[in-house]
């Protein structure tokens, strides 16, 4: 979900949503293949780099698709099958990720709502 955003915190807060879509997605993709023979399941962090903008002050790249997210593969140990799905623990990423995106969409969405009552709008 791109946002077209032009101060620091619509950028940051677009970025957050675009990791937290991005984590959905993997954590999907883990869960509906948790008896698929030889998967490796994969996970997300875009945190640190979105951290490590907004520590250093310049998050004009990341309205530009400029925040770093690495998938890599989990460190869960593989089973019988050469599967590495942990499903308690896709479960309960799924379950935070979800609450993730909703503090986050209602921060846009109160964002946006700040925006338009400073503009005078109804």
């Amino acid at each position: 979900m791109s946002l077209v955003v032009s101060d620091a915190v619509s950028r940051v807060l677009g970025a957050a949503l675009d990791g937290v879509t991005l984590r959905q997605k993997v954590t999907a993709d883990n869960i509906s293949n948790v008896d698929t023979p030889g998967f490796r399941a994969m996970s997300v962090d875009f945190e640190s780099s979105l951290r490590q903008a907004v520590d250093s002050g310049d998050v004009t790249a990341l309205s530009d698709g400029g925040l770093h997210v690495e998938s890599t593969p989990s460190d869960t140990p593989v089973g019988i099958n050469g599967n590495n799905v942990d499903l308690r623990k896709e479960t309960l990423s799924a379950v935070q990720t979800q609450y993730q995106y909703q503090m986050l969409t209602r921060a846009v969405s109160d964002r946006f709502t700040l925006v338009r009552d400073a503009l005078g709008g109804q």
